[in-house]
């Protein structure tokens, strides 16, 4: 196998659902308990053994409070990711995960950390990536819930996954754009800005959807046929961000450098789009004040005029019994747009 270079980057797939006979028992094991059966993790306890066939996990700490004003514990976390699970595993199968850990919740500190710790349980699957100076990172891999439920005791309150599967993480499946507002921009700018970069993207005939950042903006992506590199995808991304730049500049930029941003616009943040970054999953829970959630949205909702705090760890739960999963056809092989005729 070829040696990492900046632009090429040879990944693995490791430990248990490596195999199509391990995956294929993991997807009957993921069916069986995020459909037919609800996990319930009971309350007044402080840690609990959770068992999924012959994977146990050890979910402790429970009632340390995440969010103590609002008296929602780990325990509530956890059981909210049990809830969303079935709707939330699709969009996380095969992609390294970048966990970003919050030991004393949301109000506390926090650190990113990549590599798998050790121990673990031996049926947490692994991404082993080698970057270009030539050291191997093995992330994990959350395939199913007794994985989501692993990770998310480490005190992962969101969940930040690559663009790219891990057979190949150099060309991802998704293009997208980070609408995050400016100091002295109203949200009500990000909405108008995600409904620009639609029209943009459309009379390009560029499938699209959207979502709120569950923080301060709205997530726009773009499901795209795999082949361009990341690098070819970041390209394209600051070419269109360009032109919505130039064709709104009293409404939005693309600076990148901070101090050079003009105040009160919208960033279409296209360097998201770079190899190795992320963007909080769908349905991740967000570490602010109100415990927002980054939630899949309709047109007609932006268009209406939604807040960030209309989507929250509290009511995401029966939106989602309601409406399913708006972001089902980002997962559709068959509608994702070919950037082929835009590489240059």
């Amino acid at each position: 196998m070829a040696k990492a270079t900046r632009d090429y980057h040879p990944s693995k797939r490791r430990g248990a659902g490596s195999s199509p006979t391990a995956r294929e028992g993991s997807r009957t094991r993921k069916k069986r308990k995020t459909t037919s059966e609800r996990v319930e993790i009971p309350r007044g306890v402080e840690q609990i053994e959770v068992g999924f066939g012959d994977r146990r996990v050890k979910l402790t700490n429970l009632k340390k409070l995440f969010w103590p004003e609002l008296k929602i514990s780990k325990r509530d976390l956890l059981q909210y990711y049990a809830d969303v699970s079935s709707v939330l595993l699709p969009h996380l199968q095969d992609r390294a995960m970048v966990m970003k850990r919050y030991p004393n919740g949301a109000g506390g500190d926090f650190f990113f950390m990549k590599r798998a710790p050790s121990p673990r349980p031996p049926w947490i699957e692994l991404c082993s990536i080698e970057h270009g100076s030539g050291n191997v990172i093995d992330f994990p891999i959350v395939s199913d819930l007794p994985a989501l439920l692993w990770v998310i005791n480490l005190g992962c309150i969101d969940l930040n996954q690559w663009y790219a599967r891990c057979d190949d993480v150099d060309r991802p499946d998704y293009l997208h754009f980070d609408l995050d507002p400016v100091p002295g921009a109203k949200f009500a700018q990000v909405r108008e800005s995600a409904l620009v970069v639609r029209d943009a993207l459309a009379s390009l005939q560029m499938p699209c959807a959207a979502k709120t950042t569950g923080s301060r903006g709205i997530h726009v992506y773009v499901p795209i046929v795999r082949g361009p590199t990341q690098k070819q995808v970041w390209t394209i991304a600051k070419e269109i961000a360009l032109v919505l730049e130039s064709a709104n500049p009293k409404l939005i930029t693309a600076e990148y450098r901070i101090a050079k941003r003009p105040k009160g616009r919208v960033l279409v943040d296209y360097n998201q789009n770079a190899w190795g970054r992320t963007l909080a999953s769908v349905y991740s829970v967000r570490p602010t004040p109100k415990a927002a959630v980054s939630t899949p949205v309709t047109w007609k909702e932006i268009e209406r005029g939604i807040k960030i705090e209309d989507f929250r760890l509290d009511n995401v739960r029966k939106r989602i019994e309601k409406l399913g999963d708006l972001w089902a056809p980002l997962l559709s092989k068959q509608k994702r747009f070919d950037l082929g005729p835009y590489l240059k």
